[in-house]
């Protein structure tokens, strides 16, 4: 009887590999997964994220969108779709990759994520660097908010989520 024995793959073979036909890799717990690339619903979201955060961070930090990060260094690789850093942490100098989990990570809600998928990528952020994970959901059209004190809230139409650099977004924003 034959055994297959799976080993984990390290950045470094992630880095030598060819780019994914039609998505891109990313590194979970040292296990490649293929990621497509967002729809454009979704990446409507991201920019209108993008934009509110730009407005009220300013010079505080960097805002993006496909986000690439290194949570762990060996075995991990990300990529937010939409994340923010405090000016502090970001390194114009630094090598290829931001280390850590970005201060906050937001992934926005696809029919491919799994609520396992979510709570994963949110515990690894939020105890490698990351302040706040938002998880964005369309078709409810609300935000969850969870912190690195342990704390989590649910924001809905008629809210707004405050911002750690100051200022707030209104969540009917986020879903025009």
């Amino acid at each position: 009887m034959a055994t297959t024995t799976n080993r984990l793959v390290t950045f470094a073979e992630l880095e030598q590999m060819p780019d994914a036909p039609d998505g891109r890799y990313e590194l979970h717990h040292g296990e490649l997964v293929k990621v497509s690339h967002p729809k454009l619903p979704h990446y409507r979201i991201q920019q209108r994220l993008l934009r509110l955060l730009m407005t009220i961070a300013g010079e505080q930090g960097v805002v993006g969108t496909e986000f690439g990060f290194r949570a762990l260094r060996e075995y991990e690789y990300r990529v937010a779709d939409v994340a923010f850093v405090w000016s502090e942490r970001w390194d114009p100098h630094a090598d290829d990759y931001f280390e850590g989990a970005p201060d906050i990570v937001i992934e926005v809600l696809s029919r491919s994520n799994t609520a396992a998928e979510m709570l994963d990528k949110e515990q690894l952020c939020l105890e490698n660097g990351a302040q706040e994970f938002w998880v964005v959901d369309p078709k409810s059209r609300q935000v969850k908010v969870s912190t690195s004190d342990g704390r989590t809230m649910i924001y809905k139409a008629g809210q707004q989520i405050p911002l750690l650099s100051g200022g707030a977004i209104a969540v009917s924003e986020i879903f025009e």
